[in-house]
């Protein structure tokens, strides 16, 4: 599937992209394009643009110069970052601890996605939220459960990596058991803080995550796929994953405490 750029409508536009596993399976990608209440717009996450996506934006933005800021919110979302910075050279430049670390190079400002403070910036526009009792950045680079989550108040569109994972695809991805539903990461197990309480904590953010975003009316997932919900959907499909990792939270419990 060629890439595309799909207007959700009020200000939400989200980027499919493409993203190859070992050469061969395509899992999908994103980046989401957003204007915000004064007018200027913001990315959340980066990609490489398409020639014929990159014109849409430009024609959006006045030719890039209304972008204001790129929100990477994912630790290890790396690979586009540096084309996102040349592409908008003039947007400001956002990413967690890892991405400052990772890519020192780049012109990282010093507020990191995960800080209150940059929640409290745009916070007529956005709601934010980063998983409990999951580290942001683990010290094994094969788990990518946490990241920054993020609202579109005006659209109601959650912007979401790994973390809740929701895949639309044929065979033989189809038969991930997270293809077609909404759920975690496989790697929960593995992003558990090794303390006592953290099972805890995070079911308690996810249930929280669940009541206090209840008007959600869409899912823009990594890697592939937009999930349309029912009205005060987002409590259910947060409870019926967490049923499904319940084993992996007991054995965190029955380990750590």
């Amino acid at each position: 599937m060629s890439d595309r750029l799909i207007d959700l409508g009020n200000g939400f536009w989200t980027v499919r992209g493409s993203l190859r596993i070992g050469g061969i399976f395509d899992v999908g990608t994103q980046c989401s394009l957003v204007r915000l209440a004064n007018g200027n717009f913001v990315f959340l996450d980066s990609y490489t643009l398409t020639d014929a996506i990159r014109a849409e934006v430009d024609a959006l933005t006045d030719g890039g110069a209304r972008v204001e800021a790129i929100i990477n919110v994912h630790p290890f979302h790396t690979l586009h970052c540096e084309w996102m910075h040349r592409a908008f050279p003039q947007a400001k430049l956002y990413g967690t601890a890892r991405h400052l670390k990772h890519l020192p190079d780049l012109p990282w400002e010093s507020l990191r996605c995960e800080d209150d403070a940059l929640a409290q910036h745009y916070a007529d526009d956005f709601a934010f939220s980063v998983p409990r009792g999951v580290v942001l950045v683990s010290d094994d680079e094969s788990v990518h459960f946490s990241s920054v989550l993020m609202l579109h108040r005006a659209s109601g569109t959650l912007h979401v990596d790994d973390t809740f994972v929701y895949l639309r695809k044929g065979f033989p991805l189809n038969l991930l058991p997270f293809t077609g539903r909404l759920g975690f990461h496989p790697t929960l197990a593995k992003a558990l803080e090794p303390r006592a309480g953290a099972a805890d904590a995070f079911r308690d953010w996810a249930i929280g995550l669940g009541v206090d975003w209840a008007d959600t009316r869409r899912i823009a997932a990594a890697h592939n796929a937009v999930l349309e919900l029912d009205a005060k959907q987002l409590p259910d499909l947060i409870g019926a994953a967490l049923g499904r990792v319940k084993p992996v939270l007991d054995a965190h419990r029955e380990q750590y405490g």
